[in-house]
């Protein structure tokens, strides 16, 4: 779910750029504190009094950015003074897709989903809740958190260069999490469920997507922890709560869909690349900062791969014989375009290989979920 929740994973209409992460989509409330901060980030320290605007010129995008980029809240954005166009930016529409997705996925798993006008409705709420508020409040709260290396790596994104306030960024992260809490209760109450386990599954995630980016644990500082629990956000957290809506939620659909996100963790390492100067800068041991890029690059692509090779033995063994051939058959392109693209060259490449190998990967998702669903 978004939180379901900083990949991750997807098909990319420009770029999958959730930089840092983003996203994660239950537990007891938990009591939340965003530190205000001065938004004037330096990029780096300096004893001068100039303010971080002034090194925009040298980082930022060539003029004329792309407007269409902008509304995504992906690289190339132009510039924008418009407010609502800023906070619809600072949600990153462009990771979306995947929690979409795996709601989806999530459906036809339970084998309960039918094409009647509630079940639409519940499944387009449930899309909402895990797409535009619940992944819109983690990739908020990313960047809120991630402001001092953005400030190094992309010092024009709105936060570090100011073009929107802290009490504005705040005030966002509140309601955006509030309003998807608020529809998990209420889809618990249209499912008739005893237990209110689509509100803990969206607490948990939003959880998740705290101690994510947020210090003391900031799981991101760890580019194992940090990518599976990203790669669990945006595979297993969506998939079960639209399982969960329509049928109920199984230990095995839990250990299987976990064992897929390990596929989420190689997709979260592809967006390290192209911060490696900031990361090694404050820190953070993302697995090309700690392995080398020629290493993280065969990590990222091994746990993509051989995790879905995995899956489709166990859909072989479940006796899903063309539920595997088809799988593996997906499998094919994916490794043609990590060849083709990624392998040669992770950051310049890195929008062409999402857009070319994500879309086979979601349909393996579907696939899968359609298997365990008979």
């Amino acid at each position: 779910m978004a939180s379901v929740l900083n990949t991750v994973s997807s098909i990319t209409l420009s770029k999958l750029n959730t930089n840092r992460v983003r996203a994660q989509s239950a537990f007891a409330p938990v009591s939340v504190s965003f530190t205000r901060r001065r938004l004037t980030v330096r990029a780096a320290e300096t004893d001068t009094n100039e303010a971080v605007e002034s090194a925009v010129p040298e980082k930022a995008p060539a003029k004329g950015g792309s407007s269409f980029n902008q509304l995504l809240g992906i690289k190339g954005a132009s510039k924008e003074t418009n407010t609502w166009k800023i906070r619809l930016q600072l949600t990153k529409p462009v990771t979306w897709p995947p929690l979409v997705w795996g709601v989806v996925c999530g459906a036809a798993a339970s084998g309960n989903f039918h094409w009647t006008f509630e079940d639409v409705a519940k499944s387009i709420m449930c899309m909402c809740m895990s797409g535009p508020f619940l992944t819109g409040y983690t990739q908020t709260l990313n960047d809120w958190y991630d402001r001092e290396i953005d400030a190094i790596n992309e010092p024009y994104r709105p936060i570090p260069s100011g073009a929107i306030s802290e009490n504005e960024v705040i005030a966002q992260i509140w309601v955006l999490l509030l309003g998807g809490l608020s529809f998990a209760g209420i889809l618990d109450v249209w499912a008739g469920h005893n237990f209110p386990i689509l509100f803990y599954l969206a607490l948990g995630g939003s959880l998740l997507s705290y101690i994510y980016s947020a210090p003391p644990l900031k799981l991101k500082q760890n580019g194992w922890i940090g990518n599976f629990a990203l790669g669990a956000s945006y595979i297993s957290l969506p998939w079960w709560a639209g399982q969960a809506l329509f049928g109920t939620l199984t230990p095995d659909i839990i250990v299987l869909t976990l064992l897929y996100s390990i596929a989420g963790l190689g997709i979260a390492i592809v967006n390290d690349f192209k911060s490696v100067e900031g990361d090694r800068e404050l820190g953070l041991q993302s697995l090309p900062v700690a392995f080398g890029s020629e290493t993280a690059k065969w990590i990222c692509v091994g746990a993509i791969d051989i995790t879905q090779l995995s899956i489709a033995g166990y859909l072989l063994g479940a006796g899903k014989p063309y539920h595997a051939l088809a799988l593996l058959a997906l499998i094919g392109p994916q490794v043609f375009f990590q060849f083709k693209y990624f392998l040669k060259d992770p950051v310049k490449y890195d929008v062409k290989y999402q857009a070319s190998a994500q879309p086979f990967l979601v349909l393996g998702l579907l696939v899968t979920a359609l298997a365990t669903s008979h």
